[in-house]
Order: C-alpha cells, then structure tokens, then sequence
C-alpha cells in the first residue's frame, strides 16, 4: 500500500508556543529581530571573510562555514514560526514537515563535527605550530568540511527515512513549533521503539564523537598552555580558543539537555524554551561571539571599511 494511503495525515498542524495573541504578536517582534541580526551577522561573517584575504586562514575558513550553517539552520526553521505566529491557520504539508525535520537535523549534525573540526584546528595551531601549515592543508581543510556535511546528510537521510515509516492515524497536531522528532514520535499510533532507538544511536554517536574530539583536543591544549611561561603568551594561547569554547558550550549544552534523555522525559515548557535557544538564538549569538571577542574579524572589518572609502574618495 501506499505510504501517505498508511499515515493517514496529509498534512500537521504546529501548536506553537503559546495560545495568547498578544504573547504571540511579541514572540514575533522578539524572533523577527533576532533573525534579522542572525541572518545580517552571519552573512556578513562570510562578506567579511570572503573579501579580506588576511583572513583565508584554515580558522576563518571554518567560521565561514559555521555562519553558512547556522544562516540556514535558522532560515529552515524561524520564517515558518513567525509565519505562524501571525496566522490563524498553523498548517504545514506532511513533505514540508519532514523536508524541516530533514534539514534540522542535518545542519545540526554538520554543525556538530564542523565545531569539533575547529577544536581540531586549534589544537595544531597551538600544540604543532611548526606542522600547523602543512597539516592544515587546504586539501585536508575541505576533507574537514565535507566530512562533516556527509555525515549530517547520512544521519538525517536514516532519520527521516525511519521518520517516514511510521503511521500517524489519531492525530496531526505537533505541540511545539516546528518538526522535530520528539513530538512527531508523540503522534504516530504503531510502535515507535525500533525509530526511537535508531535515532538515538545515530543522534547519541554523532554527539558523543565530535565532543570527545573537542574534548580531547582541549585537555591537549591545556597541557600545553600550562607549559608556557610567560603570562602574556598564555592570554594570547586561551584567547584564541575563549570563542570557540563559548560556542560549544551554548551549542552543546542545549543540545544535550533536550536530546540525549528518554522520550518520555520530554516536557513541552522546558524543552520547547531548550529548543528556541539552539534554533533561533544561537544562530544569531555565534557570529556576536566569534566578531566581538576577535581583533582580526573588527581589523579586517575596518580595513574593508577603509576601502570602501579610498573608492570612494577616487571617484
């Protein structure tokens, strides 16, 4: 028989976080701001990069990728909700609901193991800085990158596939704000436990070995920072991590706070507010985090600025 014949739902219906229409109209206001600064920081991170060639370092090279990731892991996500918080009709199509799920969890994958690439990139840059050139490779650079895309599109792809085959008779309506897989799992009416723990197997692995990595590379460096004498190169060393340690700690730990604990545990306050934090917050906080805390982004920054003026004036 045919799968959408089985599922009985041709389309979901996404409650949201809350019933008021005056709460609603300032989650608006409040999400439309913070995706207006997500999505003109972190665009301006990759101008930025892209444009000045004092930043085509194997780090920049990274954070690029990471403001391209977080650019689109917002954009699949914020437009619908505050779409739907203005609407009546809350509706999203079965194909446009796991096409969401699909993109969220393979941007967040990714994200995973580019923040774990970049750990890696920093342990080199400080504990090998002689091999750092030939290590950092462009070549091995992308192998990074495309590692980390192909494993955020295996893991999704295995996800929506054991997503898509289970039934949904009793009920389309989600009770969050967008596709994830806790509440979807909520509404199928056959047995979800060969999914739950699939998920969670390719969910829990892909956490668990891209933080092992930070946390290996880090425990590297700390042992290396510790040998250094001198007070002024120690604040350069932890100066040129305190950014990436912000992010993956954000990043991590609201992550692991919604997805790595039995389903049952789920609850709609906590981790609906867990979820607007690493959907919708963290996209806009990292390109805040990696561009006020680094003299070489607000350098470069001004230098393009500088440019911009010369033109300018030789006009």
């Amino acid at each position: 028989m045919d799968r959408r014949n089985n599922t009985h739902v041709s389309d979901f219906i996404l409650m949201g976080l809350t019933e008021s229409e005056e709460i609603q109209l300032v989650l608006f206001i409040i999400f439309l701001i913070i995706y207006l600064i997500s999505v003109l920081g972190n665009t301006g991170m990759i101008l930025i990069i892209h444009l000045d060639l004092q930043l085509h370092t194997p780090m920049y090279f990274f954070l690029r990728h990471l403001s391209f990731l977080d650019l689109t892991y917002s954009t699949a996500i914020t437009p619908k909700t505050l779409h739907n918080l203005l609407t009546s009709t809350k509706h999203i199509s079965y194909i446009s609901c796991f096409t969401q799920m699909y993109f969220f969890v393979f941007l967040g994958v990714a994200e995973c193991f580019l923040l774990s690439s970049m750990a890696y990139d920093r342990y080199v840059a400080i504990c090998n800085p002689l091999h750092y050139p030939v290590v950092m490779s462009k070549r091995f650079c992308c192998s990074l990158i495309f590692g980390s895309y192909f494993i955020g599109f295996t893991n999704s792809m295995i996800n929506v596939l054991f997503m898509s085959r289970l039934d949904f008779c009793d009920s389309n309506v989600i009770h969050h704000f967008f596709c994830d897989t806790s509440p979807i799992l909520d509404l199928s009416c056959t047995d979800t436990r060969g999914v739950e723990i699939m998920i969670f197997i390719c969910a829990g692995s892909a956490l668990m070995v891209s933080l092992i990595t930070i946390s290996v590379s880090y425990l590297f460096i700390l042992a290396t920072v510790l040998k250094i004498t001198s007070t002024s190169g120690k604040q350069k060393a932890f100066s040129t991590c305190a950014s990436h340690l912000l992010g993956v700690t954000i990043f991590y730990g609201t992550t692991i706070f919604t997805y790595l604990k039995p389903r049952k545990s789920y609850t709609l306050g906590k981790d609906q507010v867990a979820s607007v934090f690493y959907t919708i917050v963290i996209p806009m906080l990292n390109p805040l985090i990696y561009s006020l805390r680094n003299k070489e982004v607000k350098n470069a920054l001004k230098r393009l600025m500088q440019k911009r003026q010369d033109s300018r004036q030789l006009k």
